[in-house]
């Protein structure tokens, strides 16, 4: 048995292939451990192309918001603190802790 396993791996289109192989898989620049690399890349980005699209979706809906004026100023009196002239404007802070 020894002598048949010894025959078929010492054959010389056996070692070429696999050391066609080991080039193939370490040592070119095409390697298919760099197309795994690249393929988890593409998927990183395909990721991040969706979390971006449900971003701007909800940019697009406060932009379309703020198009109406009544809303663009409760928005500006609630986020900047922004009052109109001869106005005061009381900021309650609430204690969380019981």
């Amino acid at each position: 048995m020894n002598n048949s396993f010894s025959k078929y791996f010492f054959n010389r289109y056996v070692l070429i292939l696999i050391g066609f192989g080991i080039w193939m898989y370490f040592f070119d620049d095409n390697s298919i451990r760099i197309h795994n690399e690249l393929n988890d890349d593409i998927e990183k980005l395909e990721s991040s192309i969706d979390f971006y699209k449900e971003e701007l979706a909800i940019d697009k809906k406060i932009i379309e918001d703020h198009q109406d004026p009544e809303k663009l100023e409760r928005f500006a009196r609630e986020t900047y603190q922004m009052k109109k002239k001869n106005e005061d404007v009381y900021i309650i802070e609430y204690d969380s802790v019981e």
